[in-house]
């Protein structure tokens, strides 16, 4: 870097920038980032977080003085980050330290702290949308049934994509499908009986697994993804397809583009973002268009 830009970075961009950072993502191994990001940016702001509510009251303290908050975290630090800045003028930036690291995949964020430091100095951001679970946020992907039980499984290993994968493979040969039954006329014909429902705000799950490869996050819709249990001779096709992004509608995958949308689901084990959630039926999911700012 040269020495004019590190002054930059130092004195004039990171006067209005704060980093919370889940010291419980990347294998706890937070530090070299924060370190790296001392050596880089003159007494930067920084809240290591303990906890949800000690995040919230930390961007609530600084929520005046501060434009652009970054989170350093997976999809459920940024989701936590993201809360807070819903429907305002303040701008969310990443740097991606989860297992899967979907949201900042599909947001072009990486592990780069010097990129991530350009983007500040140039200040760009656009407007994407949100969406809710029972008034519950969700930025990337949300769903339930077989995903939602991995997703509780997964929190008892210590993460990491084989992880993810064996946890995976075990609960597919047990698990029974969920049952679906929606409130609208229009889609009642899709009432049945599924593996798993996902909510796509974004493309990807995570680990360039593309559940919804035409989801936009800022069209205003959301892609609600059924997929039936299928036999083991389609799960190679099905795995080929998500990693490929070519996942369509078949026997087996529907998609519904919705803006908003009622149901009741006979599981009250959701994850959202990742992470996992007990949710009651019945469930409303909403669209939020155009509610949070991130940087570009």
């Amino acid at each position: 870097m040269l020495p004019d830009q590190e002054a930059f970075f130092n004195f004039a961009s990171m006067e209005k920038v704060a980093f919370i950072i889940n010291p419980f993502s990347a294998k706890k191994n937070y530090q070299p980032f924060l370190n790296e990001l001392k050596t880089k940016v003159n007494n930067p702001l920084y809240y290591v977080s303990e906890s949800i509510p000690g995040t919230d009251e930390f961007i609530q303290s600084h929520f005046e003085e501060v434009d652009i908050f970054v989170a350093i975290g997976g999809d459920g630090t940024i989701s936590t980050v993201a809360k807070n800045l819903i429907n305002t003028e303040k701008i969310l930036a990443i740097f991606p330290a989860g297992s899967g690291n979907g949201f900042s995949n599909e947001t072009q964020f990486s592990k780069n702290l010097d990129e991530l430091l350009e983007k500040i100095k140039v200040k760009n951001s656009r407007k994407i949308d949100t969406f809710t679970v029972n008034d519950r946020l969700s930025i990337n992907v949300s769903g339930t049934g077989f995903d939602g039980k991995v997703v509780k499984e997964f929190e008892k290993t210590t993460r990491g994509f084989k992880n993810y994968i064996k946890v995976s493979l075990k609960t597919f040969f047990n698990y029974k499908p969920i049952k679906v039954k929606f409130f609208d006329e229009e889609y009642q014909q899709y009432n049945g009986r599924y593996l798993m429902m996902n909510i796509a705000n974004t493309r990807q799950f995570g680990n360039n697994a593309y559940i919804a490869p035409k989801a936009s996050k800022s069209d205003g819709l959301v892609d609600m993804v059924l997929v039936k249990k299928f036999p083991l001779t389609y799960s190679a096709l099905f795995a080929f397809r998500m990693f490929t992004k070519r996942l369509k509608d078949d026997d087996y995958v529907t998609y519904l583009p919705v803006s908003e949308i009622s149901f009741k689901v006979n599981t009250k084990n959701w994850h959202l973002d990742g992470e996992f959630n007990k949710i009651k039926s019945p469930i409303h999911v909403k669209v939020q268009p155009s509610s949070l700012s991130i940087l570009i």
